[in-house]
């Protein structure tokens, strides 16, 4: 069970923000309130969460899950791939610090949380356009000296590997189409995301929830059969920055 999270507020120049979505001009004013409301979810859901202030020079800041990857016993600071987000990480650091001890990504090893699934002990690690081969591995090899398994997973298409495939309780897996039959996952049950639903594969399951992103009534029946209580949460202004639920928390 979890019981912190950390989240940062979006800054005023979010929209400045890298993202190839396509879907128009995000508004201020509406991901402000779309924040606050993810923020009070997640402390309904009894975790203790730290509201961190804005990054003014980093407008993808609020997107706190690239940056580190947090486990039982440490927090491993990343290196973005996008070189307009590194230095994010260097905020990160002091705030993790006081509870887990602290390892590093090294270039030129990139890595981005958001390629980074943990499913009981064991890690798949994504070798996406921000993630690569030695950031991967070195991740892996530091969560393997934890005590972890891990499995490095080649994305094909889509930003992220929790763009595709997220952690949906009880030994399932909610995946895209893509990667339904992919060798890395198999041993686990799925419940598979329509093509035309494929953005709430980003989905959060968070201490026996599920946190879905609104307006996408076909995922939310087949997650219904796992008899969990599901929660649906605005991000229409997320969506327009290529981010997700995963995206704006990191939860310990």
């Amino acid at each position: 069970m979890f019981t912190h999270a950390i989240t940062r507020r979006p800054g005023k120049n979010f929209a400045e923000g890298l993202t190839t979505a396509g879907l128009g001009t995000p508004r201020y004013e509406l991901i402000t309130k779309q924040h606050e409301a993810y923020v009070q979810t997640l402390k309904s859901l009894d975790l203790q969460v730290i509201e961190l202030e804005t990054l003014a020079d980093f407008p993808d800041a609020y997107f706190v899950e690239d940056v580190a990857v947090v486990t039982g016993p440490i927090a491993v600071i990343t290196n973005p791939g996008a070189a307009t987000r590194q230095g994010e990480q260097k905020a990160m650091e002091p705030v993790l610090a006081p509870y887990r001890a602290t390892a590093h990504i090294r270039p030129p090893g990139t890595v981005d949380g958001g390629d980074v699934l943990m499913v009981g002990n064991h890690f798949f690690i994504g070798i996406s356009p921000r993630t690569n081969p030695k950031g991967a591995e070195q991740l892996g090899r530091i969560l393997e000296n934890c005590g972890y398994t891990w499995t490095l997973v080649a994305v094909r298409g889509g930003l992220h590997l929790k763009s595709h495939v997220n952690y949906a309780g009880q030994d399932t897996l909610l995946v895209t189409e893509p990667f339904a039959a992919r060798d890395e996952f198999k041993g686990y049950a799925k419940i598979i995301v329509d093509k035309e639903e494929e953005y709430a594969a980003n989905s959060l399951w968070i201490n026996d929830h599920m946190l879905i992103p609104q307006g996408f009534p076909r995922l939310r029946e087949k997650l219904e059969t796992l008899g969990i209580e599901i929660r649906a949460l605005d991000m229409s202004e997320v969506r327009k920055m290529d981010g997700g639920l995963t995206c704006l928390s990191l939860r310990f």
